[in-house]
This record gives structure tokens, sequence and C-alpha cells, in this order.
């Protein structure tokens, strides 16, 4: 057996599959596309699910990836042992419909032994126990002796999950001797030791179990085989887990350098090693492929990832944030398979440091009041950090549960994680209600028709065409006949009109016959790549197998075109003036507007939008020549063509070009000349997560609508202000230096006014006990004037008390002053105030100099003011 590289040994595979006429594919994103029965990719056939029902047809029957995975579900496990992990590869080779036991056991079985060269005695076979079809393969075909294949029950060699297809699996285990054992003299296959290790799954999907627990055979059953790449690395190079593979042990390596800790010195750093070698590896793949941090879905367990991770790095005593240097070894070991991380380093790098920077600046104080928790845990003589306390640690300072538990765990402690859930129902309950219940198997195919009514859509250069029904639905059901008024679906053999599909809006028109007519009202794409038109028929009926005319509205139609190439020059101009980190997060594009998502980390300035919309303009005005071309993938990627956010491309792609300016993968709707686009005009620019940006634009009428718009309202400006529309900003600054100067002088004479009020009010004085009492109203003078009034009486006495209640735009205010010599005389500013509000039915108070105070009821203002001078007498007599 040949000590191999983990990137060779991948390679190995799949060209293996490709001799035998499987279709080689790319590893899928690991944010599912259309599935909201996965928060995360898990497997090797998660993304083909739609493949193995028959709800899409698959580019190939024979196909072979080696796919990314996420798993997540025994995180706490992660770094305090070496078997777990988070990311890995899944090598697997699929049919669908094509061969099936015979050719996927002599396939496993030549690959082992021709091209990786594993010695046969080291073989062993499980089969499940009533698949003696798999057992005969085995023994009578392949030569594996009898005593090497072991039947086994259906809870190791029985794959399903929910209903839908499932069926036996035939797994291939590797005795990597009794070096790797655990000694004892009964270790043998299934022993829990690493020993005998599983390699290889063979899944024979040859059922369909339904809803009531029935095995129904499948007509034509698949092939669904996964192998570990990590776990075959392990045994080829001879190690003891995944962190000792060459890739995965380079990122270990950088980490340990950073850190000045070699790996097996100490367990307690070995975990910390572990865990952020695992975790750095799932962020890397996960942002790369669209996931930003957050606090829910995915984004939530990236965010763990990333804290966890570097929280491990405070523990190694490594300073500062440093994940994101260490993004780039791996990257450097994995560009092979995945060259998009080349292309997206510096933005995968800036969301790393940019998580880290954040938690940088909660984890100490988060870690100080946690060390406080434990404090008086362990004086309590507690071993539960109560759900509040676990709850606040997660909400204001960022650490989600598992890294509270972790800490928690290492003192010998727990986490009360059910009252932590109760906290965090709202949380949990949008989080819920982003999965889908049910069996995986679960899709909206087929509900209407069956698999096989085709439709093709021939309209990128084309508005009408002449076809056939093959299909009509209503209510949800399939039927013969739409008649007049009815809203329904139709399905034609051949179609002009573009479904709603990688956000362009479907097309709407006219279906009509000799004995019908029926208004499209939208088009959408339906599993299996059926166009399907959402219409209402306004005359006659429509037939199945009638001979009809399909035409799109032209004008609506090109609008989206419009908008739709604007999308592909706004994000080459955002590379241009924001920089190559830009990439593609989501777009939508309809007749009246644009909408493009794009990953960036601040607002744009008005410049950088002046900017690109010059940008666009002038690639529009240059009457830039689109030219639209089918190419194999590889060599559309040379020409440095983009992919479009979220999309799955297989081996011929469609490539829009806009003259030398513009080049990216796209299947939807475009001019033949960016000079049809007439302008571009951004409308805004928002925020819409962590990192992604969203501008709204608009081109040609749109655009016209939009100058139409602000030149009326130019207009009806001007009109008010009686100047020239050219003179308005002009006029609005005179208005406003004009305005600030009358405000001032307004307020200059406020406050005169309230200083011979205070004249006024002087001659109202009355005296107790030597302290003089000062009672009026300000009715109109604003709080500020009210205090000025205040302070120009309370200047006039050497010992007394002035008292002012204020009603101004409905809002009543009572304010108290008290001068030195009347506080030591007992004279409580704040307790006159608590009073006399309360008698307004409002609330005050204050300290014994100032208080101030509102009261609800007007109509008890002079009730209140009354009450003053007993409560004086009631202070001084104390």
């Amino acid at each position: 057996m040949e000590k191999l590289g983990l990137n060779e040994i991948r390679e190995k595979f799949l060209h293996f599959f490709e001799t035998k006429g499987c279709l080689r594919l790319d590893s899928f994103p690991l944010v599912p596309q259309n599935d909201k029965s996965l928060l995360l990719i898990n497997s090797g056939m998660a993304p083909m699910k739609k493949w193995f029902t028959g709800t899409e047809i698959p580019p190939s029957k024979r196909v072979t990836t080696c796919q990314k995975c996420i798993r997540t579900p025994d995180i706490e496990r992660v770094g305090k042992t070496a078997r777990h992990g988070t990311f890995f590869e899944m090598l697997g080779n699929f049919s669908f419909g094509d061969y099936f036991k015979h050719e996927a056991i002599a396939w496993a079985w030549e690959f082992f032994t021709e091209v990786m060269h594993f010695p046969v005695e080291d073989l062993w076979v499980t089969v499940y126990e009533e698949d003696d079809e798999a057992k005969d393969i085995w023994i009578n075909e392949i030569g594996v002796p009898a005593e090497r294949v072991v039947k086994m029950g259906k809870e190791d060699n029985f794959w399903e999950h929910g209903t839908g297809p499932c069926g036996p699996c035939s797994e291939i285990h590797v005795d990597r001797g009794p070096a790797f054992g655990c000694g004892k003299p009964d270790c043998k296959l299934g022993c829990d030791c690493d020993r005998f290790m599983e390699v290889w799954n063979l899944v024979f999907t040859q059922f369909d179990k339904d809803e009531n627990g029935n095995y129904n055979r499948l007509d034509h059953p698949n092939i669904d085989t996964g192998m570990g790449l990590e776990r075959l690395a392990v045994v080829m190079q001879g190690v003891n887990n995944l962190f000792e593979v060459d890739t995965v042990q380079k990122v270990m390596q950088e980490i340990s350098k950073l850190a000045g800790v070699p790996y097996k010195q100490a367990e307690k750093t070995d975990v910390s090693l572990r865990v952020i070698t695992d975790h750095i590896r799932s962020t890397v793949m996960m942002i790369s492929d669209g996931v930003i941090p957050s606090n829910e879905g995915r984004g939530y367990v990236l965010r763990r990832l990333l804290r966890r991770a570097a929280r491990h790095g405070k523990l190694l005593n490594i300073p500062g944030t440093f994940l994101y240097n260490i993004a780039d070894t791996v990257i450097d070991e994995s560009c092979i398979a995945y060259p998009h991380l080349t292309e997206k380093r510096d933005y995968i790098k800036r969301i790393i440091k940019m998580e880290e920077e954040r938690f940088a600046v909660t984890i100490d104080k988060g870690l100080s009041i946690l060390n406080d928790y434990i404090a008086d845990l362990r004086r309590d003589n507690k071993k539960v950090l109560d759900g509040e306390k676990t709850f606040k640690l997660y909400d204001t300072f960022g650490f989600p549960i598992d890294l509270t538990q972790d800490i928690l765990e290492e003192q010998g402690l727990s986490a009360d994680a059910e009252g932590f859930q109760k906290e965090m129902q709202i949380q949990k309950e949008t989080a819920r209600s982003r999965r889908k219940d049910g069996s995986s198997w679960d899709s909206e195919a087929s509900l209407l028709f069956g698999n096989g009514i085709k439709s093709d859509f021939i309209g990128y250069d084309r508005f009408s065409c002449a076809t056939k029904i093959n299909a009509l639905g209503k209510d949800g059901a399939v039927c013969d006949v739409l008649g007049e008024g009815d809203e329904g679906v139709v399905i034609t053999d051949e179609t002009v009109f573009y479904a709603e599909t990688g956000g362009q809006v479907g097309d709407t028109g006219l279906i009509t016959s000799d004995m019908g007519r029926a208004e499209v009202l939208d088009t959408k794409k339906f599993p299996g790549g059926l166009s399907a038109h959402i219409v209402k028929v306004t005359e006659g009926e429509l037939h199945v197998g009638d001979a009809v005319t399909a035409a799109v509205d032209m004008e609506r139609r090109m609008a989206i075109s419009r908008n739709h190439s604007a999308t592909h020059l706004l994000h080459k101009a955002l590379s241009e003036v924001l920089g190559s980190h830009v990439a593609q997060a989501g777009s939508f594009v309809s007749e009246h507007h644009l909408r493009f998502d794009f990953s960036h980390f601040s607002a744009m300035t008005a410049e950088e939008i002046a900017a690109v919309e010059e940008k666009v303009n002038r690639a529009i005005l240059s009457a830039l020549p689109v030219t639209i071309s089918e190419l194999p993938i590889d060599e559309a990627r040379k020409l440095g063509a983009a992919a479009q956010f979220g999309e799955k491309y297989g081996e011929i792609v469609r490539v829009v070009k806009m003259g030398e300016y513009s080049i990216e993968f796209c299947g939807g709707c475009h001019l033949t000349n960016t000079a049809q686009a007439g302008l571009f005009k951004i409308l805004s620019d928002s925020g819409v997560a962590a990192g992604t940006r969203r501008i709204e634009a608009v081109t040609g009428a749109g655009v016209l609508d939009y100058m139409h718009q602000r030149n009326q309202i130019l207009q009806n400006a001007a009109a008010l202000l009686k100047a020239n529309p050219l003179e308005v900003d002009t006029k609005v600054e005179a208005l406003q230096n004009e305005l600030r100067e009358t405000r001032r002088e307004l307020e200059s004479a406020k406050g005169k006014l309230a200083g011979s009020k205070a004249d006024e009010v002087m001659a109202g004085k009355k005296t107790i006990a030597g302290v003089d009492i000062i009672v009026t109203r300000a009715d109109g003078l604003s709080v500020p004037d009210i205090r000025t009034m205040g302070d120009s009486i309370k200047e006039k006495l050497s010992c007394g008390v002035v008292v002012i209640a204020g009603n101004t735009d409905g809002k009543l205010m009572f304010l108290a002053m008290a001068t030195p010599s009347a506080v030591s005389a007992g004279v409580h500013a704040g307790n006159i105030i608590r009073e006399i509000t309360k008698i307004a039915g409002g609330s005050g108070g204050g300290k014994p100099d100032m208080a101030q105070g509102g009261g609800k009821d007007a109509s008890k203002t002079d009730e209140a003011l009354s009450a003053v001078e007993a409560i004086v007498s009631a202070q001084l007599v104390k």
C-alpha cells in the first residue's frame, strides 16, 4: 500500500470513477439549495436528493464527487478526542437507475486492491443480514473468503432516513493490525478500538419506504457510496487520527508555531490545538460558500466555531487575533480541489478577522463575569450555573452555550441548559421555523405532474412560438381542461417563457389557441426542469393536446433584460471601485428594478456610489456587444468567468460576455448590446447582514421615471420658494440663514421677557419666618426660558424660594429653586416639587436647592401653586 497525500488520494478516486463512465462534479456548496430539511450539507448524497427521487434529471446517470461536509452534533467532543471533527470530505460514486450491486462492489474492490494497493488479507466486508445477493457477489464473484464477509443487522447495515428511498449497505473495513488495537483477546470486527476501521459504505438504494412502513421495490434502483477522505488518508498514511493527516497536520503546525506549543506535549494543549485546527477548516469552507457569522441558523454554527477556536487561542496564550492568518494555510492546502478558496482568500480572511475582533471586545469581560459566577458557585457549594446567567453570557458577551459549558466543565461544573433554552425560546422558534419537518426526501416535486412530462425552453432569442399543451393543472390536481375564468398551470412542449430562476422573475404574456386565450400571470420552474405557466383563462377553453401560440410580453422582457445585464456591469464596477473581495451574495431582477447583494463591510460613500454609477454608465454608453456562448466549465473559468451565487453548474456552462468588461456564468435573459440599457441609476445602498450590502438600482425607463419624479419635486419646491429651479439650493440656504437669525432673536426676546417677568413677580412675594416665597406662572415659555426666569428671580433674593409653573404645547412643568440661606433654614425644593406635582397628577423631585417635575392635569395648576406657602411653612417649622 502506497503512502499518499490527501490531495493525491482525492484525485485518484475521482479519476478512477471517471474511467468507469462517471461524470465528475465539483463539490456542491455547503449551503443547501432549495432544501429546508438541512442547515448545512452533511453527506455526499445530500445535494443529490432531487436526482435520487427523480424530481430532477441528473446531468449523467453516473456521477462521482468529493463533497465538502459539516456535521456539528458532537461539537463539544471535538478536541477532547482525536476522533471527532466538524469538517470532512466525502468521496462518492453514484448511480441513478444505471449500474447496481455487481458494478459497485467490483469497482470498490478494484479501487482498493489495484489502484490503492491495499493488501487483500487486510480487507473485511460487512453486508446486511438479509442481503444474500451482496454476500454472494463478494464471495463468488470477487473472491473474498467467506469468513471475511460478515452479516450485520439493520442498525449497522441498512440505510434509511424517514420515508422514501432506502436500502441495505455493504461496508469495507481495513484491519490496521494489532498495533492499533485494544489488546483484548476477543478484539474483532465491530470492536470499538481503532484496529478494524470502516472506510467505505456502499448503499444499495433498492426500496421506497412508504408512510405505512412498507418497503416497495424500486423499478430503477440507485447506488450511493460514501468514503471519508480523511479517514482513508489516516489508513493510507499509517497515522492515528485525522489530525495527523498531512494537510490537516500542516494547519496544526502553523497553530503550534504561533502558540510555541508542540503537539503531543500535554493533553490540555493538545485539546486546544485540535479544536482550533478543526474549527478553522470548517470556518474557511463555510465562509467561502457564503455563510456569514450571525445569531441564528447556519450563521450561528459558524459563530460558535469561530468563537470556540478564538477562546482556545487564548488558552494557548496566542496574542491578539490570529485565526484569519491560519486561514491562509487552510486555503493553501485545499485550493487544489477548491480553487475558489484562492479567489476568495481576502474575503474569507476579512470575515474571520472581523468576527475575531468583535469577540475580542467582549471575551475578557465575559470571562471575568464567568469567573465571578464560578466563584459564587464554589462559595455556595453549587455545581450548576443557572439558565439566566448562562443566557446573559450569550446575550451580552457573545458566549455560545457550548463555550460556557466547555469552560464550566474544565472546572468540574455545568450549565443549566434547560433554563438557557427557556431564555432562548424566541431565537429557538425562529431557527426552528427555518427547517422543514418530515422526511428528508420530502419535496414539492411532482405534486402535479409525473416524471414523463417535459417542457423545453427556447426563448433566449425568441418571443413567440407554436407549441402544444402537454399538461394542465388546477386547484392542486391534474386536469384535462381549463375553462373561462379558471386559474391554473399550463405545461407546453416548448416555451419561450422564461421561468423564474437565478434571481430573474418569470415572464408574462399570452397563450392562445383556436378555442381559447389565457393570460400568463407568471412562469415558475417546477422540479424536473418544467417551465410552468401560471395562467388565467380569459376566453374559451384550453385542453391537453391543444396546439397553441405562446407569446411573451416583449416590452416587459426587454425591461427585465436591461436590469439583468446591468447587474453584470454593476458586479464588475463594484469589484473595481471597492476591491476584489466583492462577491455576489444574491440578486433579484424584475422589469421595475434590480437588487444586487454583495460582500462588503461598510456602507458605500457618496463618492464610491458615484464612481460605480459612472463606470456602469460608461460601459452602457460604450455600446459593448453582449455575446453568449456555451463552453466547457474549465474553459470558461480560464477566461475569467465569474460564477453566480448559489448556482450549480454542469460540465457545459452558458457564458455571458459584455465586450472585454464583464464575463459571467449566467442562464438568464440579456440584451444584445449594453447601449440598450439606456442609463443606470443607483437608488440605495443598505446593509442586509453582517458583511453583506444591497444595492437597488434602475435602468432604461426606470431612470426616466426617477428623473421625472425628482424633477417634479424640484419644480414644486421652486414654486413654493418662488424661485427658479436652478436657484433652489441658494434660496433654501438663504432661508435657513434667515430662520437661524430669527430664532436667535426670538430666544433673546424670550430671555428679556423672562427677566422682565422676574421683576414683575417680585412685587407679589410673601415672607414667612424671614424666607421670601415667590410663586408664579410662565405659560408659553420653554423649559430653558423658565429656568432663566427662575435664576433671575433667585438672584434677587437673599433668602428665599421661587416656584414657577409653565404650560407650553400642552406640557405642564413645575420648577422650584431655593437660595443657600433658605436651604439652611429648612427649605427643600425637591420635596416642594414632589408635593405639588402630585396635586396636578404628576411626579417630580430633586435636590434641596433645585428641582423640577411635570403634571398631567393642567386644571390643577393654580391649586398646586397655592399649596406652596403651606408646604414651605411646614418645612420651616421642622
